[in-house]
């Protein structure tokens, strides 16, 4: 639950990988962007938002409109050669009135960009501004879902919802009111929304959490969101039980509904039937607040 702009690899997976393996998911906002990219081979980060630690042997590009290849999906990479702080003024000094000339940005100087036989798709339109990952992941995704490295909490929660077919989205930053929150996974239902949160035992047993925990879920319930929170015990001990509770909640909101408008109505083991049926309907999911991404 980090906030946007924070980006802290903790995944064990993450941390094990030498720099040299790990890779950097970055946003390409513009064509101009890409151009910069594929043409005089940097890429820029703002210091202030940027990923911790900043150690990445690899860049990879996600494009949000169809500059060059589908929107909403990655489909360029490049091997990282060297990274430099330097001013934004210095970077692109054709813009020396921008009012975040002085500001500090990491510069990677990239080789020769290179083309996914596959691009990474992002089923569910969204923004993503970075994600801490590796380059065999990269190369093993299917969706941009299969790319982020989390708590190996959230990695079991992941393949158990993947392997039973219940559509979620990781990482899901949404704005409510004034704050930015961030869910371990977002289920999009036809009368409402399901937030699934993996507690540590070492991040949430902290005393001074539990009121921020609170408000926070308060904030999520009063904009449509209902909250499960499954701690480390549940979820080593207990795993398909804290399925089964996603599923009922998701059938109390009606099934879930996938990013391409198509209906699920899992089965919770109370009705009649215990398999997943699959049906065109034509609700879609409401369009939640995406990511929200640093100012470049």
């Amino acid at each position: 639950m980090r906030m946007p702009g924070y980006f802290y690899a903790r995944s064990p997976e993450f941390r094990a990988t030498p720099e040299s393996s790990r890779l950097l998911v970055g946003l390409v906002p513009s064509g101009r962007d890409l151009g910069i990219a594929r043409e005089q081979r940097w890429y820029r980060v703002p210091v202030r938002s940027a990923p911790s630690p900043m150690a990445f042997g690899w860049l990879a590009l996600y494009q949000v409109r169809a500059f060059d290849g589908p929107g909403y999906a990655i489909g360029h990479f490049a091997r990282i050669v060297g990274t430099a702080k330097v001013s934004r003024r210095e970077l692109l000094p054709e813009e020396p009135d921008h009012p975040r000339a002085d500001e500090a940005y990491y510069k990677l100087s990239i080789d020769e960009l290179r083309p996914l036989p596959n691009p990474v798709i992002s089923r569910r339109r969204r923004f993503i501004v970075f994600i801490c990952t590796t380059l065999d992941r990269l190369h093993q995704a299917r969706e941009i879902n299969d790319l982020f490295c989390e708590s190996p909490l959230e990695e079991r929660m992941w393949e158990q919802l993947r392997d039973e077919r219940i559509e979620a989205e990781r990482q899901w930053y949404l704005r409510v009111s004034e704050s930015t929150y961030c869910l371990d996974f977002a289920v999009f239902c036809a009368s409402g929304k399901v937030d699934v949160e993996c507690d540590g035992d070492r991040w949430h047993a902290d005393r001074q959490r539990i009121p921020e925990d609170n408000a926070r879920d308060n904030a999520l319930a009063t904009d449509g969101w209902a909250v499960l929170r499954f701690n480390t015990a549940r979820i080593t001990g207990d795993l398909p039980s804290c399925v089964m509770q996603v599923r009922d909640a998701a059938s109390r909101y009606g099934g879930i509904v996938t990013a391409e408008g198509e209906h699920w109505w899992p089965a919770t083991g109370t009705g009649p039937g215990k398999q997943l049926s699959l049906f065109n309907g034509s609700v879609r999911a409401a369009e939640a607040e995406g990511d929200t991404r640093p100012e470049e």
